[in-house]
């Protein structure tokens, strides 16, 4: 299937990065009802089974066809660069009765039987009840599944988009999207995202477009959101191939004998760029005793840091790449 987006010349000056939580705490489901699909997250899917056991997560696989429309009302693009899960939920829970009806309907028509289902019935007749509902199952899912390694997932995300924005500026918009995946093709001043679950054709209108780093959307890209929505694609991040690698299993022994294990791990799980909070949360250390092994390491010349956002981001130097990986 194919989504097309056409662009006027005030579009390009409303393109722009974003993360979402609730994005993630959708596709976490996805990943959940279809695990053959994403081995890089069996770890995860590992450590969470018993407690997603715990979740009726029926409501929402009903409204996630595997091709065809899906609600946009439980996933609006994020208004923010780093959006909160609490903003994004409010988003959700503002959601007008007859827009989820419209959203709804148009969902459940995708999958032979689900508007007849007892689900399916009960949402219709009531939406505004559903909207509750399914934010509030949202919100079970995000605290118990998803939260506990947010910090982990965001660490990631954020060095994509640090990554992201330094390539949008030497190699420019068109080139750009074509690393971002190769089923983005930039022609014309028409974005055609290839594979998507649905048809579109959309002309852009001064909206601009929201892009969108995933960590449970690989090896998927997704393009969405209708009027009154911004357009948005969904991209799978760079580097989720170490993400739920711990560090014990990346360090190697001649390292942590030169710098000291502690210290070694911290480099060694520099994979992508990030910060003190999210290292900590990686490797199991205090905030304090990894900052003071960073601040050791940027002195030696191992690493680098900037700002970006809210946060000090540190990313390895050659140096410290070649430490790393020898």
């Amino acid at each position: 299937m194919v989504f097309q987006l056409r662009f006027g010349e005030s579009d390009l000056l409303r393109c722009r990065f974003a993360l979402s939580p609730l994005w993630e705490t959708q596709e976490a489901v996805r990943t959940l009802a279809r695990p053959e699909r994403h081995g890089y997250h069996l770890p995860w899917l590992r450590r969470v089974r018993a407690a997603a056991d715990g979740l009726d997560l029926r409501p929402l696989r009903l409204l996630m066809p595997r091709t065809g429309h899906n609600p946009d009302f439980l996933c609006p693009p994020p208004e923010s660069p780093v959006a909160t899960f609490a903003d994004e939920i409010a988003l959700v829970r503002s959601t007008r009765p007859g827009a989820a009806h419209r959203d709804l309907a148009l969902t459940l028509a995708e999958t032979p039987g689900a508007a007849g289902s007892d689900a399916g019935r009960a949402m219709l007749a009531d939406p505004a009840r559903a909207v509750r509902e399914l934010a509030g199952l949202l919100e079970e899912v995000w605290r118990r599944l998803v939260e506990p390694d947010w910090p982990r997932l965001r660490a990631l995300l954020e060095a994509d988009i640090a990554y992201h924005s330094r390539r949008l500026a030497e190699v420019g918009f068109g080139r750009l999207l074509g690393e971002l995946s190769p089923r983005l093709v930039w022609a014309d001043s028409t974005l055609t995202v290839l594979g998507t679950r649905g048809d579109h054709d959309r002309v852009l209108d001064g909206r601009g477009l929201v892009l969108v780093p995933s960590v449970f959307t690989w090896p998927e890209i997704i393009g969405g959101h209708e009027p009154p929505y911004q357009p948005a694609v969904i991209y799978p991040a760079r580097g989720i191939g170490g993400l739920w690698t711990e560090a014990a299993d990346r360090t190697p022994d001649a390292l942590a004998r030169l710098l000291g294990r502690v210290r070694a791990d911290v480099l060694c799980a520099l994979d992508e760029p990030a910060g003190t909070t999210a290292l900590a949360h990686r490797l199991g250390l205090a905030p304090s005793s990894v900052s003071a092994h960073l601040s050791v390491l940027r002195d030696a010349g191992l690493l680098t840091s900037r700002r970006h956002s809210h946060q000090v981001l540190y990313e390895r130097t050659p140096l410290g790449i070649a430490l790393a990986v020898s």
